[in-house]
């Protein structure tokens, strides 16, 4: 029996005036946000457990944009309810069955199809948090057309040697303090890269911080951590900027 993992109190969060708007593509709606200029860059974001409406998601929706990226959060739950902060931490696995992180193909494809034909993207990178970090190591082995991703700590699926072949630039961030993910599983994680992987990757763990660390927003930080979700947010970015 796990602890909630869900160290930062979601009840307790200032509120967010969003700078992008809704858009319903397909079947999915989603939430994007555009630079101020034009560009053919974009950036797709997996939202967490908590979906895609969730402030923190959008907050870095909007933070990504600011860089110059036509940045894109669509509802990978498909309209189905987001775990909530009052829901029973022993009913999670259950809920987690019919919100497989793996099961992303689909969404993406419609989302890529969109950036590509509605938004003249030509380069299209992704991020996720959590549930959409391990999103994201999925879609970077299977998905060619994302130039580049960073899976901020996504638990780490070990069920074959076929899940360290990236086929594009990946970066994995993750908390020392992260009690969803152990250290032991990060180094093991770096050794199967360094034997499998044929592309640029990065690992960086950053001190003392916990799972969901890096999507707080600026007035819900505390001021010990603050300096390293800033870290982790422009290793990100960097990241992006580096590869898409």
């Amino acid at each position: 029996q796990m602890a909630d993992p869900f160290l930062y109190d979601t009840g307790e969060r200032s509120h967010y005036g969003c700078l992008g708007h809704e858009v319903q593509i397909d079947y999915l709606k989603a939430y994007i946000c555009r630079p101020s200029f034009s560009t053919d860059k974009a950036v797709i974001v997996v939202h967490d457990v908590f979906g895609w409406r969730f402030p923190d998601i959008r907050y870095i929706v909007d933070l990504i944009a600011g860089h110059g990226y036509i940045t894109i959060c669509p509802d990978f739950f498909k309209g189905t309810e987001p775990w909530k902060s009052t829901d029973h931490w022993p009913d999670f696995p259950d809920w987690m069955k019919n919100h497989d992180p793996m099961k992303v193909d689909r969404e993406a494809d419609v989302v890529l199809k969109y950036l590509k034909e509605q938004c003249g993207a030509k380069k299209i990178g992704i991020v996720g948090f959590s549930w959409g970090g391990m999103a994201v190591h999925h879609l970077m082995l299977k998905n060619p057309q994302l130039t580049a991703g960073v899976s901020l700590y996504g638990r780490i699926i070990r069920d074959s040697d076929e899940r360290y072949s990236l086929l594009n630039p990946t970066f994995f961030i993750f908390g020392e303090k992260d009690h969803t993910i152990s250290l032991d599983q990060i180094f093991l994680l770096e050794d199967k890269l360094k034997q499998y992987c044929k592309v640029p990757y990065k690992i960086k763990v950053y001190p003392g911080q916990v799972h969901g660390f890096a999507q707080l927003k600026p007035e819900d930080m505390k001021p010990d951590d603050k300096p390293y979700i800033e870290e982790a947010r422009r290793d990100m970015i960097d990241w992006i900027k580096m590869f898409v």
